[in-house]
């Protein structure tokens, strides 16, 4: 060994001092929202008018859409303009969107969906089923959804208003809702996209939709600025007049931001932990943990199944058990957080299990089994790996540096690259040119495509970020996720989920390590701003700002 692990030397590495249990316990407003209710704005108290700055916990996106992902940051622009057909609330009830109602037949192969009517997109042309099945077909099948939709034989126009989808097989309706209200089922207008590549369209980045902002100008490397959408199919919304997303560079600048007003609201832990006390005691700043229902957030560690070593699952296990993942928790996040257990985490009331392997933080019996596997130390070295750790959270960077000492301590020599968001993009999801990656991702309650097309062979999809970079493929797992789109028998289906559960904590490519809390912060006079169960993909069409 080089040397036990030394907290104390990581504690300094990162600024972290005093007691840990002080820094995480006792913070004012702690899982209690703090947010405006609908019954507030119905009852009258809505203002009109007013400039939001938003921001989140990260950094810019590559494209304010990018079809199929991309991540946090493009969902956040994105859903100011695009729609969904359906809203899943922080009540976890499915709300009509553009679609009013979504309905099955008695054999769950076909699903009848009736349109709003009377919407428009920005540029005036009326919004119908023609743009529906267009979406469907080429946008959702062919790029967003991918095995989601593997069974769907036909998209077809009833009327104007009415379109029908129609499946090979039975699907759930639970399942169906979740995509047609999921993160990248959002709507394009096919008078402006269809005959031209969704991937590469001029317009991913000057938007046109349905929804409550219209798309006034990117300044890149500071803000999209949007305007209120006047003929929003919502009478009276939005109240605001103009909207800007933000961004800046670091999380003091964001947290400096906040403080001062210059940011109204920001999501996704925009700041860090040890900051969010003070902010909250001068009585200008308030805490919302509400709205992550349907987007539980993860750090992980990612294997590339192309390197020699750690391709192999015997080594991958034993580095697993080398991470303390305790430690990560209450250092690195301040207590806010938990350690993950399995991809489908322990916030899923549906689909979680605690019954797949564990790698109990165990520094002796990982070297033993990197010994068994035949990588013993020679010349004080067992292997060299590449760590890439995406740093576009400061937790990341952190990240980083311990997993590099914790390797260390196994004997691994590591060479550590703490890069940018768009060097980490590239590297991980286009490249592959890393050994051990340090990312995120977020999970909904419903893990098809999500969650498991980090696990199947279709996920590979080069260049498509947040998706399976690692290069893992088993038929086991695909033909196990396939059975999973199609079951209909809840019990059966949540059997099967949780058995996907098992064969990735087993076989583990992709890792989560932390269950993160996540949490909003807001100036005190921002209401409304928590009404869906993913709140970084509100449109915020009902935001208000009080006097």
């Amino acid at each position: 060994m080089n040397g036990h692990f030394s907290r104390r030397k990581f504690l300094g590495i990162l600024g972290v001092g005093g007691s840990l249990a002080a820094l995480s316990s006792g913070i004012p407003g702690l899982g209690l929202a703090t947010n405006a209710s609908a019954a507030e704005v119905a009852g009258g108290a809505a203002r009109r008018g007013g400039t939001l700055v938003i921001s989140w916990g990260g950094l810019e996106p590559q494209a304010l859409f990018v079809p199929g992902g991309g991540g946090s940051s493009p969902f956040q622009t994105s859903t100011k303009i695009l729609e969904r057909l359906l809203k899943l609330d922080n009540t976890l009830h499915f709300q009509p969107a553009l679609a009013e109602s979504v309905v099955p037949a008695a054999d769950y192969k076909s699903y009848d969906i009736t349109l709003r009517q009377g919407v428009k997109w920005h540029d005036g042309a009326d919004f119908t089923a023609d743009d529906v099945v267009y979406n469907v077909v080429e946008h959702w099948k062919a790029i967003s959804a991918g095995i989601a939709l593997k069974a769907l034989n036909a998209a077809t126009v009833l009327d104007a208003h009415h379109v029908r989808l129609s499946f090979d097989h039975p699907v759930p309706e639970f399942f169906l809702k979740s995509i047609l209200a999921g993160q990248y089922q959002l709507l394009l207008p096919k008078h402006l996209y269809a005959g031209r590549d969704i991937l590469t369209h001029p317009l991913n980045n000057q938007l046109v939709g349905t929804g409550p902002w219209i798309f006034d100008k990117w300044t890149r490397g500071s803000y999209v600025q949007y305007r209120r959408n006047d003929s929003y199919w919502s009478p009276g919304q939005p109240y605001l007049d103009k909207l800007l997303v933000r961004w800046w560079s670091d999380a003091a600048s964001r947290t400096a931001a906040l403080e001062t007003g210059e940011l109204g609201l920001g999501y996704s832990n925009p700041v860090p932990a040890r900051e969010i006390d003070r902010l909250l005691k001068t009585g200008q700043v308030v805490l919302d943990t509400s709205g992550y229902e349907n987007s539980a957030w993860t750090v992980t560690v990612e294997f590339n199944q192309r390197r020699e070593v750690v391709k192999r699952r015997e080594v991958r296990q034993a580095i697993l058990h080398g991470i303390d993942r305790d430690f990560i928790v209450n250092t690195i996040y301040f207590g806010r957080g938990k350690p993950a257990v399995a991809p489908i985490f322990s916030s899923n009331s549906l689909f979680f299990t605690d019954d797949v392997p564990r790698y109990e933080f165990d520094v002796k019996k990982a070297a033993a089994l990197l010994d068994a596997a035949g990588l013993p130390v020679k010349n004080g070295s067992r292997f060299t790996v590449n760590l890439l750790a995406a740093a576009w959270f400061e937790e990341n960077a952190k990240l980083g540096q311990y997993l590099k000492q914790a390797l260390e301590d196994l004997n691994i020599t590591v060479r550590l690259d703490s890069v940018d968001r768009a060097t980490a993009l590239k590297r991980i999801y286009s490249d592959y040119d890393y050994d051990i990656a340090i990312s995120n991702f977020t999970a909904p309650l419903e893990p098809v495509p999500t969650v498991t097309q980090f696990f199947t062979s279709d996920g590979i999809v080069k260049g498509a970020a947040f998706r399976n970079a690692t290069g893992y493929s088993n038929p086991a797992m695909d033909d196990l996720v396939s059975a999973i789109t199609v079951e209909v028998d809840e019990a059966k289906r949540r059997a099967l989920i949780q058995q996907f559960s098992r064969l990735a904590s087993t076989d583990v490519p992709i890792v989560p390590l932390v269950e993160m809390q996540s949490y909003t912060l807001a100036r005190a006079n921002v209401r409304n701003f928590t009404t869906d169960a993913n709140v970084q993909g509100t449109s915020l069409n009902d935001v208000w700002l009080a006097g």
